[in-house]
């Protein structure tokens, strides 16, 4: 399975805040976790503003669409909107969902966060889904009020350029503006200040660990040389970049609640939730503050079971919960390349995977459509055309997107011979996996999708620099500190759960 999906809204830069006020930080400062306004109603998401393709001519298709599908267009645009999410309870909650060392995590805290993550991670607000994340979601504020009350402890303060930049990082990530950003959150019912929170909190947490540590890692040239040698016996093995979701297991007796948890949180992945954002909201290692991101490893570095599971994986795949040292471990794999001795083909002579098929994407107009209709289901069609990657997302898609026909002309019966002169040509332009670009009929906007698959393109291993291996050796360090840092502090939390 992709890491990302289409629908997935943002992936935030932030892993943790308690939707506390912050008392006792100097003036100036961001609070680290501060009061939300009251959500918004949930609403419809308006398709970006791409133009359309500069070339769109009319052109027929063998395939019919479906009689009954249109799309239902955006009041301003007159695009095809996707799918509004169904509404969300918007009702003030006021009571305490738990007491952290005496103080609360309000019920309204907990949904709001439970919102944020359903609107970053690209999954639908129902009532089914904020119910099945309230215990993970509650866990998670709960370890992260610890972090606040740690960085209070140390008088930490966090500025509000501090958390401005970490948003400028948002928004050019995915390539939004602060204005689309803050209308993405407040359709989805989510205020503002409970992402300035969720930031804040994670930048305090990491100069708390800072703060901690940082005197007491030093990493010697000799260390250096050391993994630099080890590198060295592992070029001529196959590396993997790998993501991964971290569950610690601190008491055998939850074993069987910690797997629950860890399947749960594969089951959002496998139903479309973005890596990245799970990994900042539930991974309990360091790295889920860099979206579980565990950066290159080679052949026979990990334990046996997940180096077992990584031989076998295809790049952009995750896998089921793998019980290893320390807990549970959801990975996925990023990356590949082929130990530093190996033969790499030439991509030129390599053939597409699978054979050559065809969908067909539509978005039905009516007859007569307005010519602002038009121009609307058009900018909607170029940006599913950027984000159609095979056609293995065409099913999820056409659920997003209200109004969106998919068709396998396979199942049909129909094959490419079958179609209009010009869109064969256009299709046969097309790479695999690659959409046409859109065309305007007799039925509306659509695409035919290749269904077929580009080989994989092989890469041989680089060996990092030495400022790398020392970044990456501080980095290890840090995390296996803070990682005993935040137990300790769990250890000694009273926590009381409502």
């Amino acid at each position: 399975m992709h890491f990302a999906v289409f629908g997935a809204l943002l992936a935030l830069s932030a892993a943790a805040s308690s939707g506390q006020s912050a008392p006792g930080l100097s003036a100036g400062t961001e609070p680290i976790a501060a009061a939300p306004a009251p959500p918004a109603a949930t609403a419809g998401v308006k398709p970006a503003d791409v133009k359309p393709a500069p070339d769109t001519k009319p052109a027929d298709t063998a395939a019919k669409p479906s009689p009954d599908a249109k799309p239902s267009p955006d009041a301003k645009t007159g695009a095809a909107a996707p799918a509004a999410p169904p509404p969300v309870d918007t009702a003030p909650h006021d009571g305490v969902a738990a007491l952290v060392n005496d103080v609360p995590i309000t019920e309204y805290d907990l949904h709001q966060r439970i919102l944020l993550f359903l609107s970053t991670a690209g999954m639908p607000a129902t009532p089914d889904t904020i119910a099945h994340l309230h215990d993970q979601i509650l866990k998670q504020l709960e370890t992260e009020q610890l972090q606040i009350q740690e960085a209070r402890h140390k008088n930490i303060a966090v500025s509000p350029t501090d958390v401005d930049k970490s948003i400028e990082r948002i928004v050019n990530d995915n390539h939004l503006s602060k204005e689309q950003l803050a209308d993405l959150l407040k359709k989805s019912g989510v205020a503002m200040a409970t992402l300035r929170a969720q930031i804040a909190t994670q930048i305090a947490w990491q100069k708390a660990v800072q703060d901690e540590f940082q005197d007491r890692v030093n990493i010697t040239p000799a260390d250096i040389d050391a993994e630099m040698a080890r590198l060295k016996e592992g070029e001529n093995k196959t590396h993997f970049l790998v993501s991964s979701i971290f569950l610690s297991v601190d008491n055998p007796d939850l074993d069987a609640k910690v797997l629950k948890d860890a399947q749960d949180i594969h089951a959002q992945l496998e139903q479309g939730a973005n890596f990245g954002t799970v990994a900042r909201q539930f991974s309990q290692s360091p790295t889920a503050a860099g979206g579980g991101d565990l950066g290159w490893v080679y052949q026979g570095q990990l334990p046996s079971e997940l180096d077992t599971a990584l031989q076998t994986m295809q790049v952009g795949q995750i896998t089921p919960p793998i019980r290893s040292v320390g807990g549970y471990y959801v990975m996925g794999l990023r990356d590949r390349q082929e130990a530093a001795n190996a033969v790499i083909p030439d991509p030129a002579t390599q053939k597409p995977v699978g054979p050559l098929t065809v969908a067909r994407v539509l978005l039905p107009l009516g007859p007569k459509p307005p010519k602002a209709y038009v121009d609307g289901a058009l900018k909607l069609a170029m940006q599913i055309h950027e984000h159609v990657n095979g056609c293995d997302s065409l099913p999820k898609m056409a659920e997003q997107v209200h109004g969106l026909v998919y068709q396998d002309l396979d199942k049909l019966g129909l094959k490419i011979t079958d179609l209009d002169p010009k869109i064969q040509d256009a299709i046969n332009k097309a790479g695999p996996g690659e959409a046409t670009p859109p065309i305007q009929s007799a039925a509306g906007i659509e695409m035919m999708v290749r269904c077929d698959k580009r080989a994989p393109v092989k890469t041989k291993y680089t060996p990092p620099s030495r400022q790398q291996v020392e970044e990456t050796l501080f980095d290890n360090q840090i995390t296996m500190l803070s990682r005993r840092y935040l137990r300790d502090l769990r250890r000694n939390a009273n926590v009381e759960t409502k």
